[in-house]
């Protein structure tokens, strides 16, 4: 009978030992970030390095929630697929929360809110939004305003993996227009002196969310969202939006 006890109880310490180790190596383990580092201010490289206000955002919760990340560059559209495939983790690239998005992802609380802008080249005419109908205009591939821009009546879409082509594009007027969050828009425009926006909205979403695979991080969203409303309350959250202009 001792003997039966002794092999339950050892059997026990080693299932104890083994979930301790689990515990121990899921801390200790690398999370990928899923990021598209060519939108200005929120994600871009500079100097050889990822910076931005996305960029600055993850790292300083992964600092406060303790854990390791690693980024992911990708374009924007391949982003919640990876996500699903378990290619990463979790998604921080200025992604609008919406509904539709929210039946594949998880999302944290929303930690900015953009609009849209309607540019247009400084020869062209357009004053309203139904000025585009049955016009060319270039958005982000995957993105809010694709949705966006899909709404007006007979328009062309063009979707871009890159927001930059998309001002090439119509600063040699060979698009008719561009949709892009304001932020972005306004970081462009600087260099692009013949771009001007002319019209804007609400996205419709319900701001900026950090998008985590279906079912699998609730314990993390929920340290993510303290402290995310702890940086908001400290003051982090404005000095980085004051840091990239994002601050109105």
């Amino acid at each position: 009978m001792k003997k039966k006890l002794y092999v339950v109880l050892a059997l026990f310490s080693l299932l104890i030992l083994g979930a301790c180790s689990k515990q121990a190596s899921s801390q200790n383990e690398v999370l990928k970030v899923g990021i598209e580092a060519s939108y200005p201010p929120y994600e871009f490289m500079q100097d050889g390095k990822l910076s931005g206000f996305d960029v600055d955002v993850i790292e300083e919760l992964s600092k406060r929630a303790n854990f390791k990340i690693e980024f992911v560059n990708m374009s924007y559209d391949a982003l919640i697929p990876a996500l699903m495939g378990k290619k990463i983790d979790l998604i921080i690239s200025s992604m609008g929360i919406t509904s539709q998005r929210a039946q594949n992802v998880d999302f944290s609380i929303s930690y900015f809110k953009d609009k849209n802008v309607y540019l247009k080249h400084k020869d062209s005419g357009f004053l309203q939004k139904d000025d585009l109908k049955s016009k060319n205009i270039c958005v982000l591939l995957g993105s809010i305003q694709e949705n966006a821009a899909k709404q007006i009546l007979n328009a062309k879409v063009v979707a871009n993996e890159s927001m930059l082509n998309c001002f090439l594009s119509l600063d040699a007027k060979k698009t008719d227009a561009v949709v892009t969050d304001k932020a972005s828009a306004m970081n462009f425009l600087k260099q692009y002196p013949n771009i001007n926006a002319f019209y804007e909205e609400d996205d419709g979403s319900e701001g900026f969310g950090i998008a985590f695979r279906k079912n699998e991080f609730k314990d993390l969203i929920s340290k993510v969202n303290q402290h995310l409303e702890e940086m908001k309350k400290d003051g982090t959250l404005e000095k980085f939006l004051i840091k990239y202009d994002l601050k109105d």
